[in-house]
């Protein structure tokens, strides 16, 4: 019997997409793919501004004139070898059951009545909206239009941010007396049934003592992790030693610290850089303006610093705690205000940032959460020589509305870098900010 030929989809694409990655359109394989005309009049709202979400709206754009060109784009366009095909649609009537359903006339029901009326158009191919917005994913589930999240980016393993470091018990009392004494051992000492990643952070455990370890990718040896303090700020459990480890070590250019509020993330990623100030040229400290959401910084009232300080506060804060560690009359806290002062110690906006080719810098990019996986392609591939990056931020608390715990850029950071000998992650559990805050977080 001759096998079915099969019939490939529609997929039609909602604007969220599209801003969360411009690229999108090339990853539904031999697929054909609708783009609402709404969609485009949404983007055309985005063009103007620097945050990320603007870039992504320009370069989309740009890409579907180089697509077309001077061809009339009614007909359909090929994406490519093996790739279907992309049409935009215009505006399309409301079916009856839709009008009856959402009496507004709003983008999102625009989208829906282009949604429906391909369905009903194509009865032989699979028809599906592609929106990261969960609400107008249960709107045409409602009507019968079947709908997904965009998942190429999304991570597979959330469990590896409920993980605690690994503990390996009754571990040989004379390996970790040879820790102790020479600092480390080779994997070919020791007859270990166990495979550790790239820069994989553990506690051994014999039968009198224990020792904190990593293992080194570059030297394929073990190597005893020490409780050192840095610019004041002492480590107060095994995560936020492991941490100061992998932030200060030069052979480490990517760091991933992730973990619930409270846990010491920023700050000591903070004093980790101001430790290490003479070894780069700038520290910089950012973090994206997600509470402003789709409204440009000029909405808010004041100057540019009024308007952005609010959003700034708490890396603010956090410098303070480091300052307040020591005498105002101190060096150290001479030395952080210097470099306030010459502007080798910034904080900003992310957005701000955008465009840079950052040489020699330690960059710490906080609540990197709300960035999306492309969001932080990006940043990361401003980083020149010797520059240092570091991500931290709580997988629980991500305040986009199209991003959640497996498509958010930190946890594909994570996951697409694990193993490779540039890259550390470490999951703190433990609270330490106060026993109110860590009873809050529990609980609450």
């Amino acid at each position: 019997m001759p096998r079915k030929k099969k019939t490939n989809k529609i997929f039609i694409l909602d604007t969220n997409v599209i801003l969360h990655d411009h690229t999108c359109i090339y990853q539904f394989e031999d697929n054909d793919i609708i783009l609402p005309i709404t969609v485009l009049e949404e983007l055309d709202k985005f063009k103007r501004g620097n945050d990320l979400i603007n870039f992504q709206a320009r370069e989309f754009v740009r890409l579907l004139d180089e697509i077309v060109g001077d061809e009339l784009f009614n007909g359909g366009k090929s994406l490519g070898p093996n790739l279907g095909k992309l049409r935009i649609e215009t505006g399309k009537p409301f079916s009856e059951e839709i009008k009856v359903s959402f009496r507004e006339d709003i983008p999102d029901h625009r989208i829906l009545a282009i949604a429906d009326w391909t369905a009903k158009h194509n009865p032989d191919r699979k028809t599906v909206l592609i929106t990261k917005d969960i609400n107008l994913r249960m709107k045409a589930k409602s009507v019968g239009i079947q709908a997904e999240d965009y998942k190429t980016d999304q991570v597979k393993d959330v469990n590896l941010f409920d993980k605690n470091v690994a503990v390996f018990e009754n571990f040989s009392s004379e390996i970790i007396e040879k820790l102790y004494g020479e600092g480390s051992f080779s994997m070919l000492e020791v007859k270990w049934d166990y495979s550790p990643e790239a820069n994989e952070c553990f506690i051994l455990k014999g039968n009198n003592a224990s020792v904190l370890a990593r293992f080194d990718p570059q030297t394929k040896r073990v190597q005893r992790v020490e409780k050192k303090t840095v610019y004041g700020i002492k480590p107060r459990n095994a995560e936020q030693t492991f941490s100061i480890d992998v932030l200060t070590d030069p052979e480490i250019r990517l760091v991933a610290l992730t973990g619930k509020a409270g846990t010491g993330k920023t700050l000591l990623a903070l004093a980790a850089a101001l430790e290490q100030h003479k070894q780069f040229e700038q520290i910089l400290l950012a973090r994206p303006i997600v509470a402003l959401s789709n409204r440009d910084l000029g909405f808010l009232p004041g100057d540019a610093s009024e308007k952005i300080n609010p959003y700034m506060q708490p890396l603010y804060d956090n410098l303070g705690v480091i300052k307040h560690v020591f005498n105002a009359r101190s060096p150290e806290y001479q030395k952080i205000e210097e470099l306030q002062r010459e502007e080798r110690l910034v904080i900003t906006p992310l957005a701000y940032i955008r465009g840079r080719s950052l040489s020699n810098v330690y960059f710490i990019i906080d609540e990197a959460q709300n960035l999306t996986p492309h969001e932080i392609k990006t940043i990361i591939t401003r980083a020149g020589e010797g520059t240092k990056m570091v991500f931290t931020g709580d997988l629980q608390q991500i305040d986009s509305p199209y991003l959640d715990m497996r498509s958010n850029g930190l946890a594909y950071l994570t996951e697409r870098m694990r193993n490779q000998e540039l890259f550390a992650h470490i999951n703190l559990l433990k609270g330490e900010r106060s026993y109110l805050a860590e009873l809050a977080s529990d609980l609450l």
